[in-house]
């Protein structure tokens, strides 16, 4: 569905659609054009300060509860609306689902014996729902719409239908009229012919959530630095700590050069790293050990067992992957869970190669490629020897047998079950007790899916969501709407859920360059 698609570099910075009674909302910059008084034939009159706002199809698909998300306000769905969501209806995805879901929320709505389609029904937060019904030959009285069909003749296509729909609906109504659209190319066609429009930005964080990965410096004095090292905690007045949260990690600074770094726990205290090993080891494999603030933060909430959610975002480089891949191990090995799961959303960057062979787990391989390199690293013995060992046999005779290639360390446990390949698509229905679930990539994630995958989690496991909000493939989310944040923004202060931000790459210089210049 092309015109769904939306990115967040265009989009208007525009008021919570959920709060729109109680702050202004923005004009046009062209001065309003004087509205001639209400006639017969207009709607019924709504209450002075609320608006009605049109949904786009988009609007629907991404959240199909959004109906009950305007207050006071009046929700109107163009009929057309409901043609569009036809489509969609018998797709076996996200999107089909939700297309149904929404189907099923009107007809609930709609079911009372009083009520009217068209006329409207109450929602539960005192505003108006109805479905409206576009007649162009009845609209073309309106000399709005008789503009708008001259701009955009082709009045078939369903864009042009909404966009006329809401034209003809200003004129109807008395309070302002909104259309609330995703889709980037329908806001500017909106605004080109004078119609309000906003983004829906219910389930959007605020910019700062996603504009700073570093970790808050909380300035202290030297007196307290030392009581904090000695006791292992300190209470601050909350005007000095700012919005930190349960769980949530900062830096103690005395000056330039005294630092240390403390967590606050669901007391409000400041509490020193209890959980963070000096160095990672799995079996035979090389010894991995925090190499930043922001790396042994993320270790210290890896490892702590009252923690059963993590979400962590960081740009390409920073160890994520790596280091939730050896906290998962290190813990499955010394039993306090019974095993590894990795999965990662399957949206492609650019162009495919087409549909893969074999079983599930050789499907998954490429996607899951940066798992099993994490893996590998983590459990491939360290060689002794130097040299490229790997080419010591290219000079045999041709009469002695190749030897096969050897298997991968992490095989053994693929096979056992103790490391688990999951496909995120397979998700829905599972319940998963006592697994560390790693889900890499998680900014790929609706806000919907996200949902799904932290509700099957049961009891003993632990979710660890990891991702970059500015590397996003999936034209349905943008950097502040997507599952990983979305879900960071509403766990938040949770005795259960910790953040952390991680900005300095380890990969390597050239790999932290390309991250923060191109």
């Amino acid at each position: 569905m092309d015109r769904d698609d939306h990115t967040d570099t265009v989009a208007p910075t525009l008021i919570e659609t959920h709060d729109l009674g109680s702050i202004p909302h923005p004009s046009r910059s062209a001065a309003p054009r004087k509205r001639k008084a209400a006639s017969s034939h207009r709607h019924s009159a709504t209450p002075v300060g609320t608006k009605t706002f049109v949904l786009d199809t988009n609007v629907l698909l991404h959240d199909p509860a959004c109906i009950n998300r305007f207050a006071e306000h009046s929700v109107c769905i163009p009929v057309d609306v409901l043609s569009e969501l036809d489509r969609f209806k018998n797709e076996m995805t996200e999107r089909g689902a939700n297309a149904r879901e929404v189907h099923r929320a009107l007809m609930k709505t709609f079911s009372a014996p009083d009520a009217s389609v068209t006329d409207g029904v109450k929602t539960a937060g005192g505003g108006n729902l109805r479905i409206v019904i576009y007649d162009p030959e009845v609209a073309k009285r309106v000399s709005s719409v008789q503009e708008f069909e001259r701009i955009f003749p082709s009045i078939d296509k369903t864009d042009h239908r909404i966009l006329a729909c809401a034209l003809w609906l200003r004129d109807q109504t008395t309070p302002p009229v909104i259309l609330v659209s995703k889709d980037l190319n329908m806001q500017l066609k909106a605004r080109a012919v004078g119609i309000e429009c906003e983004d829906y930005l219910h389930d959007k964080v605020e910019p700062r959530e996603v504009s700073n990965f570093d970790i808050a410096r909380v300035d202290v004095s030297s007196h307290e630095l030392q009581r904090f090292a000695s006791s292992g905690k300190i209470t601050l007045n909350p005007s000095r700590i700012g919005d930190v949260m349960a769980n949530d990690y900062v830096l103690l600074m005395a000056g330039e050069k005294s630092s240390m770094p403390a967590k606050m726990n669901s007391q409000g205290e400041l509490v020193r790293l209890m959980h963070t090993p000096e160095s990672i080891k799995v079996g035979q494999g090389r010894s991995i050990k925090p190499m930043n603030l922001g790396q042994a933060c993320l270790l210290d909430a890896l490892m702590d067992p009252n923690i059963s959610l993590v979400t962590c975002y960081g740009q390409a480089g920073t160890g994520k992957t790596l280091l939730a891949a050896a906290a998962g191990l290190s813990q499955v090995f010394g039993r306090t869970y019974q095993g590894l799961t990795v999965s990662r959303p399957i949206v492609a960057m650019g162009q495919t190669v087409g549909f893969l062979p074999g079983s599930l787990q050789e499907k998954m391989r490429p996607w899951l490629q940066p798992v099993y390199d994490a893996l590998d690293l983590l459990m491939r013995p360290t060689e002794t020897q130097q040299g490229p060992q790997r080419k010591k046999n290219r000079f045999l005779p041709e009469r002695q047998p190749a030897q096969t290639e050897a298997a991968a360390p992490y095989d053994s446990l693929i096979q056992q079950g103790v490391i688990e390949i999951e496909a995120l698509c397979y998700i829905r229905g599972r319940s998963i007790p006592d697994r560390f679930f790693v889900l890499d990539e998680a900014q790929q994630l609706t806000p919907l899916e996200a949902k799904t995958v932290v509700t099957r989690m049961s009891r003993g496991s632990k979710l660890v969501l990891v991702g970059d909000p500015a590397q996003i493939d999936n034209p349905y989310v943008d950097s502040r709407s997507n599952g990983l944040v979305y879900t960071r923004q509403r766990m938040r202060g949770q005795p259960f859920a910790a953040h952390v931000p991680l900005a300095k790459g380890e990969r390597s210089p050239l790999a932290e360059a390309g991250a923060r210049l191109l």
